[in-house]
């Protein structure tokens, strides 16, 4: 009887461990679900900007001057990178100030050209901008404005700023285009997309800007959906649509000899002619929440899309008339990681980014046919660098895989990357001039790569 007792004993309270444990788990997927993320940890004090004469503007020979690169198509020119990460990667220098206050986590992801890294950030009330030294991560300079900010899932900036020329443009999370000076971090003007009849979509504006020509383009939602400023004077040179902003970037392609924008907002996709912003077509493509965060991959006269809350993918073929859905599969949903088209085939994460259980996969891209999916990486975000993917997963581990359609191939891993207790890591990795930068909230970390 004793015996039977313990027994059950044992088994009540290993029954209400399994059960904390998985209570604890849901609530802190939830947590991340619904845009309870704090800063936690020590945050350490913005230090003084460099004294003295600060640098002057050069470029590097591989610069990343905005989202997705000088291509903005994701991938780096950097060769020769080491493969063996049996003995890790040598850290070059990190910096842990970029967030303050529990609630001004900041995704967006840092620029560089030439050895100025440029990096968003967030204190209670203002939006932040640093520029950094990429050589030692010193501080050149600081900047700045108050900003009234939400709080779900952070309060700081999610676009990722773009460097033109002398100039650097942001985007905040509560509609503020801000256009500074690289080399000192002076302001030259400031607009916000609601004055032009914007609107924030529910977890803030997250569309990085882009430059084409002389225009500064990105999404506005409401009565701005997309939006275009002269770069020089942030006068608007034209706005289209009306609805949900997208929290994807608009992308630029040629359609028909005539230099077009693929616009993924947040109820369909678009492409619009890109001097004057009219639209050509709309396909609709409705997900939960109005989220479609994928940035747009295009392969000649096609493009594909995906979202996530299994929402799926499509491949649409592009002409001035009209946009034509040559497939929709549930085959890959990927809630904010961008695939890579790589010789006809398309290589992505899929799932959700709040769960460190999603699939990698391959497809073939003319038919949408499984190639393979793997689950031997964590969740992420991807670089393509030197004929491999370099991937950060949501909890800060690193990965190299060699993308192949016949099967999953990974190089090298390092864990912890970003330290430890990192949830959820989701600003892309980025590569420039043979350094490698990790973004968490408050922490920007350097690696040599080559």
């Amino acid at each position: 009887m004793k015996k039977w007792l313990k027994r059950l004993g044992f088994v009540v309270l290993f029954g209400v461990v399994v059960i904390a444990v998985a209570s604890y788990k849901w609530r802190s997927e939830l947590s991340i679900l619904l845009g309870t993320e704090k800063v936690e940890g020590k945050t350490y004090p913005i230090p003084a900007p460099r004294i003295g004469k600060l640098p002057a503007l050069t470029k590097g020979e591989n610069d990343w001057p905005s989202w997705r690169g000088a291509k903005g198509d994701g991938r780096s020119a950097v060769t020769g990178i080491k493969t063996d990460w049996s003995d890790g990667l040598k850290k070059l220098w990190s910096v842990d100030y970029l967030c303050h206050g529990e609630e001004g986590a900041s995704w967006s992801a840092p620029v560089i050209v030439g050895e100025h890294l440029v990096v968003s950030g967030r204190t209670d009330t203002e939006d932040l901008l640093f520029c950094l030294h990429t050589k030692d991560g010193s501080l050149l300079w600081k900047s700045g404005y108050s900003a009234n900010c939400q709080s779900s899932h952070g309060a700081g900036p999610r676009a990722t700023p773009v460097i033109d020329g002398d100039r650097v443009y942001t985007f905040g999370r509560s509609g503020d285009v801000v256009c500074w000076k690289v080399f000192d971090g002076k302001k030259v003007w400031h607009k916000n997309v609601t004055d032009e009849g914007g609107k924030e979509p529910e977890w803030g504006h997250s569309s990085s800007p882009i430059v084409w020509q002389n225009l500064l383009i990105l999404h506005g939602g409401g009565g701005a959906r997309s939006i275009a400023y002269d770069k020089m004077t942030g006068k608007v040179a034209w706005k289209t649509g009306s609805g949900e902003a997208g929290y994807a970037p608009l992308v630029v392609t040629t359609v028909e000899n005539t230099t077009c924008l693929v616009s993924f907002h947040g109820s369909g996709l678009a492409l619009l002619e890109a001097k004057s912003g009219k639209e050509l077509w709309n396909i609709p493509w409705e997900t939960d929440y109005s989220v479609n965060a994928t940035t747009p991959v295009i392969e000649g006269e096609n493009v594909f899309i995906s979202s996530g809350y299994n929402q799926g993918c499509a491949l649409v073929k592009m002409t001035l008339a009209k946009g034509t859905i040559l497939y929709e599969s549930k085959v890959i949903a990927s809630h904010h990681s961008d695939p890579y088209i790589l010789d006809g085939f398309l290589y992505s994460y899929s799932g959700q980014s709040f769960q460190n259980r999603g699939s990698f996969k391959c497809i073939e891209l003319k038919s949408g046919e499984l190639k393979w999916s793997s689950n031997e990486m964590g969740w992420g975000t991807c670089l393509y660098i030197d004929g491999h993917l370099l991937c950060c997963d949501i909890k800060g581990n690193l990965y190299l895989m060699k993308p192949e359609p016949e099967k999953f191939n990974k190089i090298a891993e390092l864990k912890k990357a970003l330290g430890p207790d990192v949830k959820p890591a989701w600003t892309v990795p980025v590569v420039a001039n043979d350094q490698l930068y990790l973004r968490y909230k408050k922490t920007l970390v350097a690696y040599a790569i080559k």
